[in-house]
Parts: structure tokens; sequence; C-alpha cells
């Protein structure tokens, strides 16, 4: 392996609590089942002919568009009136910040590693996001899909965080919590790190630092 120099990471997930979490928020708060979201959301993609979240994590549609569209077919479903105007900030008060994770970014900067966060995101959803965890003090660059137009599991995102960090691939661990993320960057030569629990990731992090 080649000399690692940058450490490159998801948000939810990995730097936050499962984003479960934050739908659970969302279910308790609004009384709206993740059973019910997921059956609107089926009905609205089979009308689009595409997933609208991909649509909204590209920056192609509108949180406005999304929700409004969710809503109303929520309304249809549910038949009583549906407003989901708070969603991100429901969502994101149901995640907490992954203090250990964050802190072992911490300790990754001080011994010069470039940091970056490359996350499949909502453009309208960056100030809620960023108030989650010290982004501006840690992390060298942020690659969020809603600005970029491309989403994680496309290259091209991946191309774009190594070239804003200007490492090649086989310089950078990428952490995510999904594994066709994982599959995706490795294939682009970077070593990748499946998150399924905080010690598991820094032991395999540290592993391929060793090695390196």
């Amino acid at each position: 392996m080649s000399q690692i120099e940058a450490i490159i990471s998801d948000f939810g997930g990995v730097l936050t609590s499962p984003m479960q979490d934050g739908f659970q928020a969302v279910q308790d708060t609004s009384g709206i089942s993740m059973t019910a979201i997921g059956k609107a959301m089926t009905a609205i993609s089979d009308r689009r002919g595409s997933n609208p979240v991909f649509d909204l994590e590209t920056g192609d549609l509108s949180e406005a568009a999304f929700l409004g569209a969710l809503a109303d077919e929520l309304a249809a479903q549910l038949h009583r009136d549906v407003r989901l105007d708070d969603f991100g900030e429901r969502y994101f008060d149901g995640l907490r910040p992954n203090e250990p994770m964050i802190g072992y970014m911490r300790r990754l900067r001080h011994r010069g590693y470039k940091l970056a966060i490359c996350t499949n995101n909502v453009r309208e959803w960056e100030r809620l996001f960023r108030a989650k965890v010290p982004v501006d003090e840690l992390f060298d660059v942020v690659v969020n899909s809603a600005f970029v137009g491309t989403r994680k599991p496309a290259r091209r995102i991946y191309e774009l965080t190594l070239e804003r960090l200007d490492v090649p691939a086989s310089a950078a661990i990428i952490i995510d919590d999904v594994e066709l993320n994982c599959t995706a960057a490795r294939e682009l030569g970077m070593h990748a790190v499946r998150f399924r629990s905080t010690g598991q990731a820094i032991e395999e992090i540290e592993a391929a630092l060793a090695v390196a």
C-alpha cells in the first residue's frame, strides 16, 4: 500500500449516530411511520421514473419540491393533512454526534493527515449538517453531493474529493457505513473501511496506516 496521506469520512452514520435515529425522530414527532413514508416514496419513484432522494441529493430537486410531493402522497394515503416543512430539523434533532469518532478524527489531524468529508446530503440541510459536528475545525475538504451534482457510489464524487485533497486514490482511506460506497471506492484504488462500530473502524484504520 502507498503512503496514506488522507482520511475521508462519511457524515451520517459515521460522524453521527446511525441515520435510523434521525428517521425514528421524524416518526416519533410526526406520527407518520417509516412504513408509510416508504410506501409514499415508492409511489413517487414509480411516477417519476427515478428515485426522488437521488435527485434531492444531487441538487436536481429542491427540498421544498421533495417534501411537497412526499406530503401530498402521504396525505392521499393517510386521508389527512400532512405537513413536512420541518422534516430536516426533526431528522437532525434525532442524530447525535459520534464524539469518540470525532475525537479520533481530531487526533488524526494532529498526526498530520489531511481530512475530508464526502457525503450524500441535501443542499438546504447544509447549516444543519455543519451544526452537528465541528466541520470547519477538523476537515480540510467537504464534498457534499448536492453541491457537486453527483452522489456516492458514482466514481466522480470520489475523484472530486481526491482532487480537492490533492492526493492519489492509493494514498486515501475512506470510511463509510454503506458497503456499496466502500466497494466503489476500492474499485477506484482507495482503501475503504466499512463502518460498523467506532471501535472496529478505528482498529481497521490504524491497521491500514500501520501497513502503509
